[in-house]
């Protein structure tokens, strides 16, 4: 019997109505969904699932070294784990600009305190201090200030003015971060696609909350 596991975190809602829905259309035989259970991890060992919908590993790197371990053994991973650890928000705009895709003003900017283990020396290569007229004149205002990687909405700043950008700066730790253009937008879409070849576009309204 093929296995597909679901692997999440504190989200109630989707994983479970996705386990309901695929065993009642399986009637539970030939394919069975359920939550991915670890209680090991052997180097190269299968992790008995053929399928596994990944939600949380972004979240938890104990969760994507477990992920690329069982996509070498042969489970499919949705989404690639591999590619998760070369992909982030930055790099996809920089990707962006190569191949005539439009995309906001972006810049990259170090973390505001010192990474665990380094200190000023590790950083003898950046200009000190950066070329912030530069930077808010390429960028201008208003701009959204948030982590290079990641999602979730978490630590996103919407930002009027430089006064306002060292407030949040300050206030953002080690997280490294970029600064982007606002776009004024009349429609807001999202694209989900699987394998390439199938796409699912879906209107989408940030401003709403969450679960609207």
């Amino acid at each position: 019997m093929k296995k597909i596991g679901i692997l999440f975190g504190q989200e109630h809602s989707f994983p479970p109505a996705f386990v309901a829905r695929v065993n009642q259309k399986t009637g539970g035989k030939d394919i069975v969904a359920e939550f991915v259970r670890i209680d090991k991890v052997i180097q190269g060992e299968p992790c008995g699932y053929d399928v596994v919908i990944d939600r949380i590993s972004q979240d938890v790197p104990f969760y994507r070294a477990w992920l690329k371990n069982a996509a070498l053994t042969g489970t499919a991973v949705v989404n690639n784990p591999f590619w998760w650890s070369a992909d982030d928000k930055f790099f996809n705009n920089a990707l962006a600009t190569k191949i005539g895709v439009a995309v906001p003003r972006t810049v990259l900017l170090p973390s505001h305190e010192l990474p665990t283990d380094t200190n000023d020396k590790s950083f003898r290569n950046l200009g000190y201090p950066l070329d912030w007229e530069a930077i808010f004149n390429y960028v201008g205002w208003p701009a959204f200030f948030k982590p290079f990687s990641g999602g979730g909405w978490k630590n996103v700043y919407r930002l009027h003015n430089r006064e306002e950008f060292f407030r949040a700066y300050n206030d953002t730790g080690q997280l490294v971060m970029m600064l982007q253009e606002e776009i004024k937008f009349d429609m807001y879409f999202r694209c989900y696609s699987i394998d390439q070849r199938h796409v699912r576009i879906m209107p989408y309204e940030p401003r709403h909350p969450f679960h609207l």
